[in-house]
């Protein structure tokens, strides 16, 4: 039996481990089939402290990677199919491969996923012209004019990344004013390729094989248009993933774990969360980092306390 297990292989997750290794505990990482968490699919990170010309998101969770791997982290390359919690005794994970493994304290990091619109067309034409992400998807559209829906800084940073690419930007939002950091905002505005539509919402998504354009609905007059496009990319922010435990941990509205006031403490006696999961708030790399450690040190305390 281990010590512990961390679901999530992402920078919550990740500083998880490095506490997690340094404090000499039995564990490891279920990072997934597709490890990293979002932060792999961004271009280029600005705000982590420690890199003041910036890096790219990728490169940044290999270090994290590579750091908690240095202090003897083991990382399993798998899902998970379940968890099955019992508050205060042993908790069993049950991985992709059929194996199940069980331990002391659980980590949750799962982190979050894109949120789309879910207007008609969208489902239709995944991966055929509709994505959330610029970084994994932008070069597929050199040349060709796309769409951005969205109002914060990662529509920004979508939208700044495909210009690298696409022939224009439309940029899409509901409101007459963007609720990104002002930096971000200014650097959107500015950009030549780039053309906002404020008061807009896509009402569809229309095409044959793949996206040929979009439904543009006024959000004051109701008036409906068509803007021909070749790609649509949500920037709608994230939803956490924590279906997982539904019925096992308190979970807010919005689905986010809830935990106890300055800890990781979940609603579940020996679980802890970190990250996207468990921030409605904040959701940026360097609290996700921060709530990694402290779900690692609550985590070896609890430990401790039920072995002395």
């Amino acid at each position: 039996m281990e010590d512990a297990i961390i679901i999530g292989g992402g920078v919550a997750g990740l500083a998880a481990g490095i506490y997690a290794a340094r404090a000499g505990l039995r564990f490891f990482i279920v990072a997934g089939e597709q490890p990293g968490g979002l932060l792999t699919q961004t271009s280029e990170v600005e705000n982590f402290p420690g890199f003041p010309d910036g890096i790219n998101g990728y490169e940044l969770v290999s270090l994290f990677q590579q750091q908690a791997e240095k202090f003897g982290a083991t990382i399993l390359y798998e899902e998970v199919k379940s968890v099955s919690i019992v508050p205060g005794g042993v908790h069993k994970v049950l991985l992709g491969s059929g194996e199940e493994k069980e331990c002391r304290a659980l980590i949750v990091a799962t982190g979050s996923k894109p949120r789309y619109l879910g207007v008609e067309g969208e489902e239709k034409f995944r991966n055929r012209g509709v994505s959330a992400c610029a970084t994994c998807d932008g070069a597929f559209y050199k040349g060709v004019p796309v769409c951005v829906v969205g109002g914060g800084d990662s529509a920004m940073e979508e939208a700044l990344f495909l210009t690298n690419f696409a022939s224009e930007v439309h940029l899409v939002h509901r409101r007459d004013s963007f609720r990104a950091s002002k930096i971000m905002a200014d650097r959107v505005q500015a950009h030549e390729k780039i053309v906002i539509h404020y008061n807009k919402i896509v009402a569809e998504i229309f095409g044959n094989e793949e996206v040929d354009g979009v439904v543009l609905e006024d959000t004051v007059t109701g008036e409906k248009e068509k803007l021909f496009c070749k790609g649509y990319f949500a920037a709608l922010g994230h939803v956490p993933q924590t279906e997982l435990f539904k019925g096992q941990l308190e979970l807010d509205k919005a689905g986010y774990l809830v935990l106890a006031p300055h800890t990781a403490h979940t609603s579940a006696e020996g679980v802890f969360g970190a990250g996207d999961c468990a921030d409605p708030h904040y959701r940026q790399a360097v609290t996700a980092a921060g709530m990694g450690a402290r779900a690692a040190m609550d985590a070896e305390r609890y430990i401790r306390s039920k072995t002395v």
